[in-house]
């Protein structure tokens, strides 16, 4: 959220303030507490967050990486053609790209306790990367060159080094990924067809308890069987 707000052209302290304020205004059931039940565990479980999430952007706006931005938390849902289905996806930054004035690039930003591996062929960055491909070629009908990652890493390295690191994804070396995410989404969309059952995710904080519901609800009759007992 203050990544947001900073690159929307608020200046540091104040995205950092709307970021802190954005934090404390998330209710109790949208957060993972982990072991901490009681009210006096909860309230100190959020001051570390607070702690974290202030230690972090201060890392990354040390030195933020500077654009041209074009847009901001870009949302959007777009057909492909040759897709069942269609592709939504979520950028954290549009910009003009360095390497082509006439292009856009797409800027994710993360924070992870440790950096990816150098030259790591990271799996889930090129699937995102495709997925904000499709959605941001359609939305700004610009060549899209590359997808750029800015990793930032929680804890002070000791030695002092960088605590940002890059990770990019050049398109125009890309051909056999875009095949296997095409034929990816065509077989994952054929599986959902065959599927007469849908499982519940009970865990879900939003959708938890609804999905088991209605789970509930499909199951039949005689499934409820009066001679049932459970051993007590």
């Amino acid at each position: 959220m203050a990544l947001q707000h900073f690159y929307g052209g608020i200046d540091k302290p104040e995205a950092i303030a709307l970021g802190l304020e954005y934090m404390r205004s998330v209710s109790d059931f949208e957060i993972n507490f982990g072991k901490a039940k009681t009210k006096t565990a909860k309230r100190k479980k959020r001051e570390s967050m607070e702690r974290d999430y202030l230690r972090m952007i201060e890392f990354f706006l040390e030195r933020p990486p500077r654009y041209k931005v074009l847009g901001v938390e870009v949302k959007a849902t777009v057909e492909v053609e040759g897709l069942p289905l269609p592709i939504k996806a979520v950028s954290d930054l549009v910009v003009v790209s360095k390497v082509d004035p006439r292009g856009v690039d797409i800027v994710d930003y993360k924070f992870v306790a440790a950096f990816s591996p150098h030259k790591a062929d990271r799996s889930v960055y090129i699937m995102q990367a495709i997925f904000n491909y499709y959605t941001v070629k359609k939305t700004f009908k610009k060549p899209v060159r590359r997808f750029i990652v800015h990793e930032c890493k929680v804890t002070r390295n000791a030695d002092g080094s960088p605590q940002m690191r890059r990770y990019m994804v050049d398109f125009r070396e890309f051909k056999r990924e875009f095949i296997i995410f095409n034929r990816l989404i065509r077989d994952a969309t054929a599986a959902l067809e065959r599927m007469e059952v849908f499982l519940p995710n009970p865990s879900d904080i939003f959708e938890g308890e609804n999905s088991f519901d209605i789970y509930r609800i499909n199951l039949p009759a005689e499934e409820y069987d009066t001679h049932f007992r459970p051993d007590l």
